[in-house]
């Protein structure tokens, strides 16, 4: 059922298998597919502009690489090579692979979320590949036990680029500190505690030089997108209190502007929706109206929520949350974009036309064949997460504690939607798909015990 030399024919055949679904999926995607913040992005990167509160690295990024080869083709080849290129480096983690590893990849390599989600340009996949390929990187450089220098460095890297296409991604940081202590720890938990904690300072520090170099109109200081979107979730959730409590006061945003508290009180139910903050900004008399609403008072009235009813907080959060975790209808929560969409202007200052082909839509038809089953399931690969982190953490071999990391990370990143989901969209959690689907393919190169179980035995 297995070999053990690193060119066995099991391990030849998973690259095989890899080498092909990467191509496959470049033939069948390209040059990809971008949705409205795809097309936005892009076109800040273009033309070094910075009009929406993406993360500024994701535009910059397009940017780059649209002066090599316009358009996104490239941004496709890299999103899909540091996933299918982290798998094959995550078999390098093992001395052995089974036969179950590439019948595995094969079943793999259909699912949507890798024959379809890496061509689509959007932050979310970057930052989960980014997430996959670093956690890849740290599984191959500590195999041997010695210290991984050139893993450790590009590892820090990619956690920190990831940090920064998702802003709540840096979550992913101290799970892969932790494991590379414990999986280091054999040399004395002191130095393998003060390496992990010199990689987390690594991260940050290339967390912060990124942030001020990596942005569409040029390096300077870090802006302030995160700020927008911290408004934003706040006056959602005060939106979901009105709604849940009918007539409840705003007296911070009444002080300044009362006939806008008046208005979110009468209009509750209209503008509050579970599955996504669009209807409320959509409303054009509040959009208007929470302009003349200083961010310090709406951020104080928040917080007042927080304090003085944590529990209608917590109700309000846990509606939010089971959308975007539970997506109980799914067709509502975007599982999949296919073809070219954006404003008009936009897409005629790119010189890119609007596209929905029919190959489009069979990659479309493709997905319906999967929605509503396990394989569309957060619920469903967090289980599998759960389950693949508590195998290594039995097993613990050093490569099998990253890999404990990396579900403990995708399961405490999705955890923190939490706190701060505004919408329902699958992409949001699309890290823990393909972190559970790298798990389920790890534990498939070699199911074993482990040498550490063997000889207890």
């Amino acid at each position: 059922m297995s070999g053990s030399a690193a060119t066995s024919p099991a391990r030849w055949a998973l690259w095989l298998v890899l080498a092909g679904g990467y191509v496959l999926m470049l033939r069948l995607n390209l040059p990809g597919h971008l949705s409205v913040d795809s097309v936005l992005a892009l076109h800040e990167g273009r033309f070094g502009v910075r009009t929406t509160w993406n993360p500024a690295i994701f535009g910059w990024l397009l940017g780059v690489l649209d002066r090599i080869t316009p358009g996104t083709a490239l941004v496709v080849a890299l999103s899909g090579g540091l996933l299918f290129g982290g798998w094959l480096l995550l078999s390098l983690s093992r001395a052995r692979t089974t036969w179950l590893a590439p019948i595995l990849a094969l079943g793999l390599i259909a699912l949507p979320q890798v024959a379809i989600y890496p061509a689509i340009v959007w932050k979310d996949v970057l930052f989960a590949d980014c997430a996959i390929a670093g956690f890849a990187l740290l599984a191959f450089g500590v195999r041997k036990g010695g210290t991984p220098w050139i893993s450790l460095g590009l590892a820090a890297l990619l956690l920190a680029a990831a940090g920064l296409l998702r802003q709540n991604g840096l979550i992913l940081a101290p799970p892969a500190a932790l494991a590379i202590a414990w999986a280091l720890s054999a040399r004395g938990w002191k130095k393998s505690l003060g390496l992990a904690a010199g990689w987390l300072a690594a991260v940050a520090a290339l967390t912060l030089v990124l942030s001020a170099v990596a942005r569409p109109q040029g390096a300077g200081a870090p802006d302030n997108a995160g700020e927008k979107g911290l408004r934003l979730l706040a006056t959602y959730d005060l939106a979901a209190a009105a709604h849940l409590q009918p007539g409840r006061l705003t007296p911070r945003i009444d002080a300044v502007a009362p006939d806008v508290g008046q208005y979110l009180r009468a209009n509750a139910d209209r503008l509050y929706a579970p599955e996504r903050v669009d209807v409320l900004t959509a409303d054009k008399w509040l959009a208007s109206g929470l302009k003349r609403v200083p961010r310090d008072v709406i951020l104080a009235e928040w917080r007042d929520l927080l304090t003085s009813n944590p529990g209608l907080w917590l109700q309000a959060r846990t509606l939010a949350f089971r959308q975007v975790a539970a997506t109980p209808v799914i067709d509502r929560c975007l599982p999949v974009t296919v073809g070219v969409e954006g404003p008009p202007a936009t897409l005629e200052a790119l010189r890119i036309p609007p596209r929905r082909s029919a190959a489009d839509m069979r990659l479309y038809n493709w997905t319906t064949w999967f929605l509503d089953t396990p394989a569309m399931s957060h619920v469903a690969y967090a289980a599998a997460a759960f389950a693949v982190m508590l195998l290594m953490l039995l097993r613990r071999e050093p490569p099998d504690l990253i890999v404990a990391g990396l579900m403990a990370g995708a399961l405490g990143f999705a955890a923190s939607f939490f706190a701060i989901s505004i919408a329902c969209d699958y992409r949001y959690l699309y890290v823990l798909d393909v972190a559970a689907l790298t798990g389920l393919l790890y534990v498939a190169l070699d199911p074993s015990p482990g040498a550490r179980r063997r000889a207890r035995r």
